[in-house]
């Protein structure tokens, strides 16, 4: 179904364009990075199917420099920003926009993820390159608010490098933590799909002390892949034959053969944890393809600037081992980067690696003590002991109700495939965002509609409302290419669809929506609509996927920091998840005053920045087990 939609999609747009930033370049890489990672993807999965441009961030920019010496066999365009689609402008880059300039997609994780997807259908012979998805398709798909691992690769790297790259000689001297904590994440235990088997073939081969015969790629191999010669690796063991294995189209079948009856009685967790081959584990993926570039750049300047590298043994040797896979010496060829060969190192004393903690470690430890037995009463005792309890707004249009029968059916909520109980209950909590939104817009406003999923807010309001623009910005692809159909059905205008984190967009608009925001998600929203200054009507969801990331700390407010510590306010949090209908309704008005309670943190947060927000039941009630509204206006 997911590759029909895609198909569907591409059949009905033909070219797409490339949009890439560019402000210099240093040595063998253009800057920022995240524009050498997007070329290098492009040159390893040859990929000729897009229009590029590279967008200067400066005003003088020699149009034969950049063509010829930078870009290799691909064909660049040079555009201002003042240039670009409006949807566009309204992004960071990486980003790609299909030709009627409606679809957009956003950000590095997101962009990588299309050119793999779009070089696989264009042939589908390149099941290498398909790949790079990993397990599930789901290498990088994480956003990065959540993903520790998403957040290393995507953001933390690329920035410390280049930060690296231009700092002065004596702030060059110690190693970005970042990069650090690559190091560290490289030397722990491996977790994959079916692992058991493969550990225990692994235990198999320490008690037969036999090596396995990995094969690497030598000089005489192509980079197709097509002539192999066969070496004993100085590293050989179970996991890099099965990591080449795969690259080289092989069974894992024929690496890995049946295990002998004592070994299938061991317990799991008597057996050998596995090591990394590649970034995420055994297999090369599309983490590989963006690290590259940056541990590149970070290797060269340490190299010229006489650094000893003992301190990142698992580094030098991922960056050994990714230049034997088939087609990245070819890729680095045509991006100009020209690989450096490291003599093999040990591992530094531990007394020299003990800064390899860092503040994704502290949130991890943190977040995990919020584990924890208990109920809600005494941190909702507490709270009312210092008068802070739970409290409700009235519904200001408590039975203001859509004419559900008299719109087309695109409009209606069922048209996003589910139930008919489900689409009622859909079309009710509409019903009360849509009335909201109502009450604020004016003819010319541009309305957001975060975390999209099919567009069912986003596209009642485009249809109720075509003077206003609204903007579709959700991660998932297809939930947006659904909600694409069903707006080029309805023939609405005034709709864009951005499929992006929510960090990646930086447009300027009027007010700001999201039903059900998940998690953390609802603080994202209501932070990008306060930077914006826009007005917002929020509905919460998913309680209980409330934890501390790198930008949001819990409790939210100065009132409640006051009274509460973190893991009290999480207690809160995990118990207003239990509202669902089939619990014992004491517990499930536990729940929903636990949810009036986060929610009146978020509320007073929002107002010691200026804000007027009320915390609104939906009518009626059961059109959701979560079903509190926030609207927050700007003072």
């Amino acid at each position: 179904m997911e590759l029909q939609l895609r198909r569907k999609m591409k059949n009905s747009v033909t070219e797409e364009h490339l949009y890439l930033g560019f402000s210099h370049q240093y040595r063998d890489s253009i800057f920022p990075l995240h524009t050498s990672i997007s070329l290098f993807l492009l040159s390893y999965c040859d990929c000729k199917l897009f229009k590029i441009f590279l967008v200067p961030t400066g005003e003088n920019v020699d149009d034969q420099f950049v063509t010829k010496n930078l870009l290799g066999d691909l064909e660049v365009h040079l555009i201002s920003r003042g240039q670009l689609p409006v949807v566009v402008q309204s992004c960071c880059l990486p980003a790609v926009v299909v030709k009627d300039g409606k679809f957009c997609r956003a950000g590095l994780s997101v962009v990588l993820r299309h050119i793999i997807q779009k070089t696989y259908e264009a042939d589908p012979s390149k099941k290498d390159v398909l790949e790079l998805l990993g397990f599930k398709k789901t290498c990088l798909k994480a956003c990065a608010e959540v993903s520790q691992w998403t957040r290393l690769c995507e953001i933390s790297i690329p920035l410390a490098v280049e930060g690296f790259l231009t700092a002065s000689p004596e702030h060059c001297q110690t190693i970005p933590h970042d990069i650090l904590q690559l190091e560290r994440k490289l030397g722990e235990p491996v977790r994959v799909h079916n692992d058991d088997k493969i550990r225990r073939q692994k235990l198999q081969q320490q008690k037969a002390g036999a090596k396995a015969a990995v094969p690497v790629l030598g000089k005489e191999a192509t980079e197709e892949g097509k002539t192999v010669e066969m070496h004993e690796h100085p590293l050989s063991s179970l996991e890099l034959s099965i990591a080449f294995s795969k690259l080289l189209v092989q069974e894992v079948s024929d690496v890995v053969s049946r295990e002998a009856p004592h070994i299938r009685r061991t317990k799991t967790s008597d057996l050998p944890l596995l090591d990394h081959v590649f970034a995420e584990g055994l297999y090369f993926t599309l983490a590989d393809i963006v690290l590259l570039p940056c541990i590149h750049q970070f290797l060269v300047s340490s190299k010229k600037q006489g650094k000893n590298l003992v301190n990142l043994p698992l580094i030098s040797s991922w960056y050994q081992r990714v230049q034997e896979v088939p087609g990245v010496k070819k890729a680095a060829g045509k991006c100009n980067m020209e690989l450096l060969q490291l003599p093999e190192l040990m591992s530094a004393p531990e007394e020299e690696l003990q800064n390899l903690s860092s503040v994704p470690d502290e949130l991890e430890a943190q977040n995990e003590d919020s584990h924890f037995i208990g109920g809600p009463r005494p941190t909702m005792t507490k709270l009312m002991e210092n008068g802070i309890e739970a409290k409700f707004s009235p519904h200001p249009c408590p039975n203001w109700t859509l004419d559900w029968t008299s719109l087309p059916s695109a409009v209606s909520p069922g048209e996003g495939k589910m139930s008919r109980d489900r689409a009622l209950r859909k079309q009710q909590q509409l019903n009360n965002l849509v009335a909201a939104v109502t009450k604020l817009a004016k003819p010319g406003d541009v309305i957001v509609d975060f975390c999209s999923g099919g567009g069912h807010v986003g596209i009642v309001l485009a249809h109720m409302m075509p003077s206003c623009q609204v903007v579709l910005i959700e991660n998932k692809e297809m939930s947006l290419i659904r909600a694409k159909e069903r707006s080029d059905e309805l023939g609405l205008n005034n709709i864009w669809f951005i499929q992006a984190n929510l960090d990646y967009f930086n447009g300027t608009f009027n007010i700001g929506v999201a039903l059900h925001a998940c998690g953390v998600a609802t603080d994202m929203v209501i932070e990008h609509c306060i930077k914006a200054r826009a007005a917002f009507v929020i509905s919460p969801c998913c309680y209980g996927f409330i934890q501390n990331t790198v930008k949001f700390k819990y409790p939210r407010s100065h009132q409640f920091k006051e009274i509460l510590s973190y893991k009290e306010h999480m207690i809160l949090c995990r118990f207003a998840d239990q509202t669902a209908v089939q619990l014992p309704p004491e517990r499930r008005l536990i729940g929903k005053q636990c949810m009036g309670l986060v929610d009146l943190d978020r509320a007073w947060a929002a107002e010691e920045r200026n804000y007027s927000v009320q915390v609104i039941s939906m009518e009626p009630e059961s059109c959701s087990p979560k079903n509190n509204m926030f609207v927050g206006i700007p003072t």
